[in-house]
């Protein structure tokens, strides 16, 4: 360990790059910023699934998820499905429609354990009056691993436009050539004051359609019934029209990452997906211009700590300790510091709460925005 950092150096540090309206700025959510505003993530998720299925598909269930995570047990049975082709062979003790069958009942128990209530938005109603009055040259993206529909219903709520790469309402379809557009480069068609909100793994509101080409729609609201929910892209390569939402957004992901100048906060995510922890790495490595500030919950997770330690404009905030510029040390503790700082002995941003009340205070007020964001609040409050 080193001499140790400064939390409100930093901070200070980042208020003025983030006061910097020519920079392109994007965030990267994890599951930890829905569990902020108390829906469950990853392990809350099994442990729904888990309580509602029958015994049989139980076992098949535990059955997959030896060694692997729930997204990785989706994206298997889609490849069991597709390599048994409703023949009566077996693999794992599971068939093609047993396969089909419980990819199906996994989607519908996600799909109903990420309700979003009322009295949870706060943390995503400080992010969603954040973008409101981010007033940058470039729009700024949201990129998002989570499936729920957290950040749509504070944008709603807040009056916040945004584009999520569907056009429509009621069964919208998704326009690769408007995602892939550029701001700034003369094909794009939407202004930048529409905040880019991109689900790379999927959303309770996407429905693969029963047509002979398969293709994801996005509804109005949580898909129901007997629909099956668009949720986490299978990386077999046997059906590209099935991955062509989750393919584009991922490099969507990549191509935001490499953009000139890019101030990349990361929140939420635990970086267990090696797939999305090689894009950001790369683009550290190789952007130096760039900064990817990833705050963290409780300790650094392994992966980011050997990538930051190599990469100085990697830095990795844990609430105990941080990397900066290489250099691993200790916070010292401030005199004095806002309580979504510092609270409790340890650096707090880690905590998507306390991120989105900081960023929610480092852009200019607006009147009609904190009037609304106030009662909202009043309202969620009173409702929890």
């Amino acid at each position: 360990m080193s001499k140790n950092h400064h939390v409100l150096a930093f901070v200070n540090s980042l208020s003025a790059k983030l006061a910097t309206r020519s920079r392109h700025v994007g965030l990267f959510l994890g599951a930890g910023s829905s569990r902020a505003c108390g829906l469950p993530d990853l392990s809350g998720l099994e442990d729904a699934i888990r309580a509602g299925l029958d015994a049989t598909s139980l076992a098949q269930f535990e059955t997959q998820m030896v060694d692997r995570n729930l997204e990785q047990v989706l994206s298997r049975l889609r490849r069991i499905d597709s390599l048994l082709d409703g023949g009566s062979d077996v693999v794992d003790g599971v068939s093609a429609t047993d396969a089909r069958h419980l990819d199906r009942k996994i989607c519908s128990l996600i799909v109903k354990a990420l309700v979003v209530r009322e009295e949870g938005l706060g943390p995503v109603l400080q992010l969603g009056s954040w973008l409101a009055r981010a007033d940058y040259h470039l729009p700024v993206e949201v990129f998002t691993a989570n499936y729920d529909l957290m950040l749509e219903t504070a944008l709603e709520s807040l009056g916040v436009p945004y584009f999520d790469g569907f056009v429509g309402a009621l069964r919208a379809r998704f326009r690769t050539d408007l995602v892939e557009a550029e701001a700034g480069m003369g094909d794009d068609s939407f202004p930048s004051f529409l905040v880019r909100l991109w689900k790379v793994h999927g959303s309770v509101h996407w429905e693969w359609t029963s047509e002979s080409k398969a293709e994801v729609v996005r509804l109005g609201g949580a898909v129901g019934g007997e629909a099956v929910a668009a949720i986490y892209p299978s990386d077999a390569k046997y059906d590209e029209s099935r991955r062509m939402p989750f393919v584009v957004l991922q490099d969507r992901f990549r191509r935001s990452l490499r953009q000139p100048e890019t101030l990349m906060l990361i929140s939420g995510y635990s970086f267990g997906d090696q797939h999305l922890n090689e894009l950001i790495f790369d683009a550290a490595r190789r952007h130096q211009r760039s900064e990817f500030v990833a705050f963290c919950f409780g300790d650094i997770p392994t992966e980011l700590r050997e990538a930051a330690r190599n990469v100085p404009n990697l830095q990795a905030l844990g609430r105990e300790s941080a990397i900066i510029a290489g250099l691993e040390a200790q916070w010292d503790a401030p005199e004095e510091a806002p309580a979504d700082i510092w609270h409790d002995g340890g650096f707090a941003l880690g905590d998507f709460a306390c991120l989105s009340s900081y960023l929610a205070r480092s852009a200019p007020p607006q009147s009609e925005i904190e009037t609304l964001l106030a009662d909202l609040l009043d309202r969620a409050k009173s409702d929890g």
